[in-house]
């Protein structure tokens, strides 16, 4: 039997107005709630992938995750209460309606999932492709591969290549004074 992790908002979002892209993972990881970082364990491919498609100039370290808006980024999970790997989540660890709550108050103009689990929990359905799959509330989904070493043999970056031009062309279409960084869920 697996054991779940529970505490109050593993980790914070972060989530500013103005960002072009949000986003969003299943659940913290547990080396990432150890160390209070997104996307924290060593063969996690997410910060590299930032870097490598050019969404950022340089590669963040994992503590860093707070600069992300500064890139007009923003980061979230579906679950927000539980940590850990998707097949130790409690059957109620997706908060679907948060989510959907968060996207129409920060209002971003695409929302990145991290992998497939996320997208199909939020968008109701079972089987999806990589790529565009359809908005909500005006903004615009997308598909990646998740960047967890656990799901390697589904690794394609060619994906988030396209993810990376496009938020590029819609930060340069919208030029935003991005205000310093604020983490919500702090003072």
């Amino acid at each position: 039997m697996t054991q779940v992790h529970i505490l109050p908002d593993v980790l914070p979002d972060v989530i500013n107005q103005g960002l072009v892209t949000l986003f969003c993972g299943s659940a913290v990881g547990k080396e990432s709630a150890r160390r209070g970082a997104y996307y924290a364990h060593p063969g996690n491919r997410f910060w590299p992938t930032l870097h490598a498609v050019g969404l950022t100039d340089r590669l963040l370290r994992p503590e860093e995750f707070h600069l992300l808006p500064n890139y007009a980024i923003g980061l979230t999970d579906l679950a927000k209460h539980e940590f850990g790997n998707d097949d130790e989540l409690s059957p109620h660890a997706y908060d679907v309606e948060g989510l959907r709550n968060r996207i129409r108050s920060a209002r971003p103009k695409l929302v990145a999932f991290n992998g497939k689990r996320p997208a199909s929990a939020f968008l109701g359905v079972r089987r999806l492709d990589y790529g565009e799959v359809g908005e909500f509330a005006g903004v615009r989904l997308f598909v990646l591969p998740a960047t967890s070493g656990r799901a390697i043999r589904f690794w394609d970056i060619s994906h988030w290549q396209v993810l990376g031009e496009l938020h590029a062309s819609l930060r340069d279409e919208c030029p935003i004074r991005t205000p310093p960084p604020r983490v919500l869920g702090t003072v």
